[in-house]
């Protein structure tokens, strides 16, 4: 059988498999399957079905996986992320927004330790959609923040994803990270920006309605209430809230310990002391210690409860990571069989279009993709194909990461898909077509500063050129 028909039926099986929801390892793994009976033999097919399991998952490096995956889950248990939001409301409540400012900078700070986007979006969802609804916020916009700045959880580091993407690519790990940072801040500044902007709107909308009950509907069932004298509506309120807690009270400890694990696991790995299997692993640790400080007062079972939740999730994660990395390698194996990458590389190349164009071309099909595969599976599949044209073309691998999980962010909050907006559904109870609704100017202020990374190499790159690696 010739190679491209066998090629266009293996995606094609791998597209039907996943559309009648076979589990993503599996529908990997299976049309890799056939495409190597079919390429080769079955002989050669099972050998590798019997290596490819051992070799894929016994390399060190991946160790790194369930440590970064422990310590966000004890970060998680801890309570941080509670703490790092009240520290938050109070510290932006007095700008127009603050809230939902806010819940963009504590998710910026928790996914600094957790690691995930879903982690992140599940979390801050509990804490602070319905905080936002009862100051008056609109509910796509309330719910639409949570999770957009969830996905800051796969690019700040440590990332989870682009650990994977490290490890794939043989890029190294403390570079890719480090390359996440800049990029992870400008993107919360920017979703920071806009949301003072949309609630300015929505209270021109509110003073244009004609009668305080068109008012008060418009606001999604805001009240009135007190405010430094005068009675305000909630939105408006939302402008000029007094502290509700004062200084002293707030939970400062969580920001500290924020600090300390981002310290020790970015400190730790770029200063040399650390490699970054150990920076996770003593970041996991530390974590730990958070949690049996924080639970203490609760007594013994409290806390047993907690670390053996917090075990039981990690090993469930890790376990659908790993069973993707597995399935994925299947996959890939027959591809560089097909001598697909080399195909596309050559085809790529005598198109004649300037190697910009030509990559922003091929990123650009990242997006659909992930309106309709979750992340991992969106990395494992393309990076293979994608990372050999780049290199071929003269780029970065690192500069390649940041802009491959920036575009996996648009498709985490993209219809019909768009994980993230489902799990602040279920967290929050808000229909996800609301949801889709208050998403949309935040993709394009993605889709804008994905651009700027793209043009602007030098902002995902300058950090790592200051590290040894």
């Amino acid at each position: 059988m010739d190679t491209l028909p066998l090629v266009l039926l293996v995606v094609l099986l791998l597209l039907g498999l996943l559309a009648i929801r076979m589990p993503v390892a599996f529908a990997l793994a299976l049309s890799g399957a056939v495409g190597l009976v079919l390429l080769r033999d079955f002989d050669f097919t099972t050998n590798m079905l019997g290596s490819i399991p051992f070799t894929e998952t016994s390399t060190f490096s991946l160790t790194i996986i369930p440590m970064f995956i422990l310590m966000g889950m004890f970060a998680v248990k801890a309570r941080i992320a509670e703490q790092v939001y009240a520290v938050a409301a109070h510290a932006f409540r007095l700008l127009p927004g603050g809230l939902g400012i806010s819940t963009v900078m504590a998710c910026a700070g928790f996914a600094a330790v957790s690691g995930s986007s879903i982690g992140t979006a599940a979390t801050m969802s509990k804490l602070s959609v319905g905080e936002m609804r009862k100051h008056g916020y609109p509910v796509p916009l309330a719910t639409a923040t949570v999770a957009v700045a969830g996905t800051l959880g796969v690019l700040i580091p440590p990332s989870v994803i682009l650990v994977i993407y490290a490890i794939m690519t043989g890029e190294s790990v403390a570079a890719v990270l480090a390359a996440g940072i800049i990029p992870g801040i400008l993107s919360a500044l920017a979703y920071a920006t806009y949301i003072p902007l949309a609630m300015r709107r929505h209270g021109r909308r509110l003073a244009a309605a004609t009668t305080m009950d068109e008012a008060l509907a418009s606001a999604s069932g805001a009240s009135t209430r007190a405010v430094g004298g005068r009675t305000v509506t909630q939105t408006q309120a939302v402008a000029v809230a007094e502290p509700t807690t004062r200084l002293r009270d707030l939970p400062v400890r969580g920001v500290v310990r924020v600090g300390i694990l981002f310290f020790i696991v970015l400190g730790g790995m770029y200063s040399g002391i650390f490699t970054p299997t150990e920076s996770a692993a003593i970041g996991a640790l530390a974590a730990g210690l958070f949690l049996v400080i924080e639970m203490w007062r609760d007594g013994w079972t409290a806390m047993r409860d907690a670390m053996t939740s917090a075990l039981k999730e990690t090993a469930g994660t890790t376990s659908m990571v790993f069973s993707i990395i597995v399935g994925s390698a299947v996959l890939s194996m027959f591809f560089i069989q097909a001598k697909v990458p080399q195909m596309l590389t050559d085809g790529v190349l005598e198109l004649g279009m300037d190697r910009y164009l030509t990559m922003g071309v091929l990123l650009l099909t990242l997006i659909p993709l992930g309106m309709a595969l979750e992340s991992i599976s969106i990395l494992v599949i393309t990076v293979p194909l994608l990372y050999p044209v780049a290199t071929s073309l003269g780029f970065d691998g690192v500069w390649l990461a940041i802009l491959i999980v920036k575009l996996i962010e648009i498709g985490m909050v993209t219809p019909p898909v768009g994980i993230n907006c489902f799990v602040v559904s279920g967290t929050s109870g808000v229909k996800v077509d609301q949801i889709f609704r208050g998403v949309l100017p935040f993709v394009l202020i993605d889709i804008a500063m994905t651009a700027l990374f793209f043009a602007v190499p030098a902002l995902s790159l300058w950090l790592p050129s200051l590290i040894a690696v």
